[in-house]
């Protein structure tokens, strides 16, 4: 709603790189997210969010603003402001909620089931 058809398919492709690029650091990294929540969703959403600063177009949506690419900078400053507010509240929820999970219950298994297998030890799973 904020960006032209060729701006949108740009931000796609790039997004999705950047994402799959993200993954493979994670992957390297030895950070533990199994399901690379953070790489797909989190870096995804920042480009999208950073990319729609950048190329929105009152053409597109005349209610919206211009980006930084077509004139404006409010859109793109706040943009910014609210991704530094969303990446704080989102470390410091995140934090917490891992606390309070980690009150109540492990948040990981021992190393020894860890070695058996988790299909086997948590589940009782057998080939």
């Amino acid at each position: 709603g904020f960006v032209s058809v060729g701006s949108s398919i740009a931000i796609g492709p790039l997004a999705a790189i950047i994402s799959n690029l993200a993954v493979q650091w994670r992957a390297k990294s030895g950070l533990d997210d199994t399901l690379d929540v953070f790489p797909c969703h989190g870096v995804g959403g920042i480009v999208g969010m950073i990319a729609t600063g950048l190329l929105a177009s009152k053409e597109v949506n005349p209610a919206g603003a211009d980006g930084l690419l077509h004139g404006g900078t409010a859109l793109f400053s706040t943009h910014m402001m609210a991704l530094a507010l969303v990446v704080a509240f989102v470390v410091v929820m995140s934090w917490v909620l891992y606390k309070v999970v980690g009150v109540i219950l492990p948040l990981r298994v021992r190393d020894e089931e860890e070695q058996l297998g988790l299909d086997l030890s948590q589940h009782a799973e057998q080939l």
